[in-house]
């Protein structure tokens, strides 16, 4: 039993063009038109799989495949259709349309399942438009924050008011969530968004885990004034005590040359941003992550004492609001032997390795095991237009979700 691959690659070049920019690249915001275009698509193929289709009120897509005992808790697979504003045609894409196609398999060859499955394409993974991601995993799971639906995107519309626009009824959050216990276990296949598959010339990769993400917006207050008027030692400037924050992210996220740590400030916004005052606030995120918690902790005390001493030297004042804080979550051993022995009966040569991105089987592994599956992307690119995985590879990955779901299902 094998999967459809020229099905598969129809479908991933039919979602393509929802959101499409330039030649290859994607920009699909969560809780908008278009990623309801996205939904509506996938939603049919769901359908043409036997599944029955709602979107929850976190604006989860869920495939319903009812199993002939539907009190067992389910197995769910997944990811999410949401993209980056400057993103590729593969990232979260491929969890859900593989998920999907493994199902149709399933449905096209008659097999009924005792257990139930479910594919969904978790709303606001990605967490750019209001900065804070995972949004639907984390909902279903009743892990949302105080203050969430109050976010707002730089047009100022609030994450309440984009899911009323998406038809979510956000007064009704209890009645998606799942009760502690319905979910057997989660699979999400990806592409690896880093170079390591394309390196060893290996299609797939195995995931031992996620690493744990710490995210933060700073805010600093200095005093504008004017650039041609104000000497340099008393000037009280906010972005350059913001330059030299970013400066030692890098420093201390490199610091020991070889580990996975990674530090990053994406995001700079810049008060009053005219070329003659000296600017007198300046808000940036910052995103630090490892798969050693205690490394971690101890790279984000450093990071707190230096911008504690920058800003004194500049006479700045600070805020630190932590956006998203996690641990490293480890996959389960039980469903990596089942996807390593899947691997080997398709001769894959397959690899084990961790996850610097983090994805919606992070919020999952809370409340259940979880197994992820990494297919190659061409030179480690993602975030990216020029983010590529080959319709080969991704068939490969789908025949090896194929043989990790019937085994899971035999159970």
């Amino acid at each position: 039993m094998k999967i459809n691959s020229a099905r598969l690659q129809q479908h991933f070049e039919a979602m393509s063009l929802i959101g499409k920019i330039g030649e290859t690249g994607t920009c699909r915001p969560a809780h908008t038109d278009l990623e309801k275009q996205g939904f509506e698509i996938a939603g049919s193929w769901m359908k043409e799989a036997g599944m029955s289709v709602r979107i929850d009120n976190f604006g989860n897509l869920i495939g319903r495949l009812e199993g002939t005992n539907p009190e067992l808790p389910v197995l769910m697979m997944g990811s999410h259709l949401d993209s980056q504003p400057y993103g590729g045609r593969f990232d979260g894409v491929a969890g859900v349309l593989c998920a999907i196609e493994v199902v149709k398999t399933l449905h096209d060859n008659g097999i009924f399942p005792e257990r139930t499955i479910e594919v969904i394409s978790f709303a606001d993974e990605e967490g750019w438009r209001f900065n804070k991601g995972l949004f639907g995993s984390r909902g279903i799971l009743g892990k949302l924050e105080e203050g969430e639906l109050e976010r707002a995107d730089k047009d100022g519309i609030t994450r309440g008011q984009a899911l009323k626009d998406f038809g979510c009824d956000i007064t009704k959050f209890k009645e998606s969530e799942y009760q502690p216990g319905s979910i057997f276990c989660f699979l999400e296949l990806h592409i690896e968004q880093g170079p390591i598959l394309d390196l060893a010339h290996k299609p797939i990769g195995v995931v031992s885990g996620i690493s744990g993400p710490l995210w933060w917006t700073v805010k600093l207050k200095g005093m504008a004034g004017h650039t041609g008027s104000v000497p340099m030692p008393i000037r009280k400037d906010a972005l350059v005590g913001a330059a030299e924050i970013i400066i030692a992210v890098n420093e201390i996220a490199t610091q020991v040359p070889g580990n996975p740590t990674v530090g990053t400030v994406g995001t700079l916004n810049i008060f009053p941003a005219s070329r003659n005052i000296i600017p007198e606030e300046v808000t940036f995120t910052v995103d630090l992550r490892d798969i050693d918690l205690e490394r971690r902790n101890r790279y984000e005390k450093q990071l707190r004492n230096r911008i504690e001493t920058i800003c004194a030297k500049h006479q700045l004042t600070y805020e630190i609001s932590e956006d998203t804080k996690s641990d490293p979550r480890y996959c389960a051993d039980w469903i990596k032997e089942i996807i390593h022995a899947e691997c080997q009966k398709l001769q894959l040569d397959e690899i084990e390795l961790m996850s610097g991105p983090f994805h919606d089987a992070l919020a999952l592994s809370y409340a259940c095991d979880y197994g992820m599956i990494f297919v190659r992307c061409k030179d480690g690119i993602s975030h990216n237009p020029l983010e590529y995985s080959s319709y080969e590879d991704l068939a490969i990955g789908a025949n090896v979700l194929l043989g990790t779901v019937t085994q899971i299902l035999n159970k």
